[in-house]
């Protein structure tokens, strides 16, 4: 498959097949699968990668700045915009085309939806959405997947609880949308009265089950799940009182599920995740966090037609 040149904007803008290519070669730069260590590899080496961070990021901006030097490419970029130009009143499309000019590949994160979409309208090389704002994070996506992969050895015929907030969670969004294309698997979205998955994300294979947080322990263990995504609830997207939506996962919680099954969070969590379960084999966040490393190495060379 050839995706040189190719913007990385939204996880729907994939096949299945493409998935599982992008997920393929992720594994070339994953030590538990090569022998020698390729963290000189210089694949892209004369490249030069523009993180354009529009607001505040620290494991997505800093696995793109380590991948990106990991395959042999130079950096540029900001992550505090008002340093920049755009202080004294420079647009964003002004912005885009000036980093443009010295890069050979744009990521960009943003708080506006879309943000990412009309970068890529304007850019004349390939531009990889980090984030923009509720809507899509598809390099998140892409390494939950890399990282249920690993564990499970495979994508379909599994059953997935997301936990806090399917509303406005953009990763519960985009993990939906990514293993909606694999066949047999259940979502289950637990979550309080108001939050639940907006209409565009479900399908069949989708069921709220709107409780009170308090009784998390108790319905996990009535679901079963073999994967339980965990997500911090956003308060910047809820208007008045949010303490009736806090919850947390427990060392208790673990007990009640299932042998195999996970817990995962993108990170950063805030009290969702009680840190004594950090240890626990069933706590795979951090390797989440790690993987994103490789799927990110694997994007950058895929775009740049390296690999």
């Amino acid at each position: 498959m050839n995706f040189k040149g190719r913007d990385i904007i939204d996880i729907n803008d994939f096949s299945k097949e493409e998935l599982l290519f992008i997920l393929k070669t992720a594994r070339k730069f994953d030590p538990e699968f090569v022998k020698s260590d390729r963290s000189n590899y210089t694949i892209a080496q004369g490249k030069i990668a523009a993180l354009l961070f529009f607001e505040p990021s620290t494991r997505t901006q800093q696995s793109f700045s380590s991948a990106a030097q990991k395959i042999g490419m130079g950096l540029i970029g900001f992550n505090d915009p008002e340093l920049t130009s755009i202080h004294k009143g420079e647009s964003f499309s002004d912005t885009i085309r000036i980093m443009m000019a010295y890069a050979d590949v744009m990521i960009i994160r943003h708080p506006e939806a879309g943000s990412a979409r009309k970068a890529a309208d304007i850019a004349d090389i390939p531009v990889i959405n980090a984030g923009d704002g509720p809507n899509s994070h598809p390099t998140q996506a892409l390494l939950d997947m890399y990282t249920i992969l690993k564990i499970f050895k495979r994508l379909d015929n599994l059953k997935i609880v997301f936990v806090g907030d399917p509303l406005h969670y953009r990763t519960f969004h985009g993990q939906f949308s990514a293993l909606s294309k694999f066949s047999g698997n259940q979502f289950y979205g637990v979550s309080p009265k108001g939050l639940e998955m907006p209409a565009e994300f479900r399908n069949s294979d989708y069921h709220d089950v709107v409780i009170d947080m308090k009784d998390l322990d108790k319905t996990l263990a009535e679901l079963e799940p073999d994967i339980v995504s965990v997500g911090r609830i956003p308060k910047e997207y809820i208007d008045g009182d949010t303490q009736k939506y806090d919850f947390q996962v427990t060392m208790k919680t673990l007990t009640v599920l299932p042998d195999h099954s996970v817990i995962m969070h993108p990170l950063p969590r805030v009290n969702e995740l009680d840190p004594e379960i950090d240890t626990n084999p069933k706590a795979v966040y951090f390797q989440q966090a790690r993987n994103g490393l490789y799927v990110r190495e694997a994007l950058l060379a895929l775009v740049l037609g390296r690999i």
